[in-house]
């Protein structure tokens, strides 16, 4: 079915274009530069053991509840709160998942404009300009920011505009196997190189006498935030599912490839991080920890480029920071998704409008990060931090205290009616009532310091 021009909703074409598209939108720059050090720092192995075992213990569960409630419903996380209850306070849960994914959006799109700007750094440097490397890579001028923020909504936009099946899943079938394949390139000769071998044993060899419950508990919130639950993404990509698909195998699906890419982001990162230090760069901080985040990506890692130098040194820069930039768009689109679909439905905007006019509001938002880029960890903290797990536990409570499991349960059969009798069909529901969203709090209450 193609989109509608009067509505803008859709379906997708097939499953593997709700998979991908689904998987995008929880790949993203964390995947990259959060998920590797973590590991590394945390007992390499043992600590991804534990966080495979978090992904489906938590992070699934949670998954089928919020496709789910998009498909039983087919509308918007607004329109689904409201279409399984007549209590007007529970579509503020929805609405919070909107408000998260559009404030995650305005300065996630001035961190994805960086990942461009240094594709262009690497070119200038390999050609000798390293005064105009140095200028474009200035993460601190809110000219060059905004430039590159507009750049990334503006590609964002084109690709919501076109819908559902010929706009998000055209693109994310294209994003998502380049993807792969750039990452096996860049492992394939990064492991190879002097230095990579003990990033590898850092990484991979399982050190248990680092497992403690912080660290079980650290696994759990990284796959929580890794899956991009809680905010209503899944929500609204479950609503343009067809009712003869297996949302529980769609969901495990999901799920793996987004733990498949996390894995192999720590193979390309890790050594690579150990390949500079045999260069001579250093790679921890002043208390002795590897480098991480931004500093890992915008400053570790280019200076490595730069030292293999030559042709080399230029192709693996511009690829790798390629590969963040088609991380960061397969996220950019279900962000913007997320609103523009509440648009759609509840005030019948057409798509290319909606698309068109939130994607220039965010943007404003955008471009005033861009000048005061220290706004990026305040919004951060209240709207990722805190706000996607709070997302997560109101949709547990919500389907389990109000919509009920049972209902719930229904749901998940169409396309699966062995579902309710299978093993992980009669945890899921004390998953969804208890544990996970006791595991849920416990991390942001964490976080907050409060533990």
């Amino acid at each position: 079915m193609a989109d509608s021009e009067i509505t803008g909703r859709g379906n997708w074409n097939s499953k593997l274009g709700f998979i991908l598209a689904a998987a995008g939108s929880a790949v993203g720059l964390g995947n990259i530069w959060r998920f590797p050090t973590e590991a590394a720092s945390n007992g390499g192995g043992a600590f991804l053991l534990i966080y495979l075992v978090c992904c489906f213990l938590i992070g699934y569960p949670v998954m089928m509840a919020e496709i789910g409630i998009g498909r039983r419903t087919g509308k918007n996380p607004v329109g689904a709160f409201k279409a399984l209850s007549s209590n007007k306070l529970y579509p503020l849960i929805g609405m919070w998942g909107v408000l998260c994914g559009v404030m995650i959006l305005s300065f996630y799109t001035v961190v994805a404009g960086w990942t461009v700007s240094y594709v262009f750094e690497e070119i200038f440097f390999a050609a000798g300009m390293t005064g105009w490397a140095t200028w474009i890579a200035d993460t601190s001028n809110g000219w060059l920011n905004a430039l590159f923020a507009v750049a990334f909504m503006a590609c964002t936009i084109s690709i919501i505009r076109s819908g559902v099946s010929n706009g998000i899943e055209k693109a994310t079938k294209t994003l998502m196997p380049l993807l792969f394949i750039v990452l096996f390139i860049l492992i394939g000769y990064v492991i190879t190189q002097p230095g990579s071998g003990e990033g590898l044993a850092v990484y991979l060899q399982p050190d248990f006498s680092e497992v403690t419950p912080g660290l079980v508990f650290a696994a759990m919130g990284q796959a929580f935030f890794s899956l991009s639950l809680g905010m209503g993404a899944l929500i609204t990509y479950g609503s343009y599912l067809s009712r003869k698909e297996n949302v529980p195998q769609a969901a495990a699906l999901v799920t793996f490839t987004d733990t498949l890419v996390a894995f192999l982001a720590g193979l390309l990162i890790i050594p690579a991080m150990y390949m500079a230090q045999a260069q001579g760069i250093s790679i921890f901080d002043s208390a002795g920890d590897l480098i991480a985040g931004p500093a890992l990506i915008f400053q570790v890692l280019p200076a490595l480029f730069h030292d293999l130098g030559g042709v080399l040194g230029v192709v693996f820069g511009v690829t790798f920071f390629m590969l963040l930039s088609v991380a960061a768009l397969t996220s950019t689109i279900s962000l913007l998704e997320v609103p523009v679909s509440y648009a759609i439905d509840e005030f019948k905007i057409k798509r290319k409008d909606a698309a068109l006019y939130i994607g220039l509001g965010i943007l404003a938002i955008s471009i005033v990060i861009a000048f005061n880029t220290g706004l990026i960890g305040t919004i951060d903290l209240i709207f990722s931090q805190v706000g996607l797990p709070l997302g997560g536990i109101m949709i547990c409570l919500f389907l389990s205290y109000v919509w009920k499991t049972d209902k719930a349960l229904d749901e998940l059969e169409l396309g699966n009616n062995n579902f309710r009798n299978s093993i992980v069909g009669k945890t899921w529901k004390v998953f969804i009532m208890f544990i996970c969203p006791v595991v849920i709090l416990y991390n942001l209450l964490s976080a907050l310091g409060l533990f």
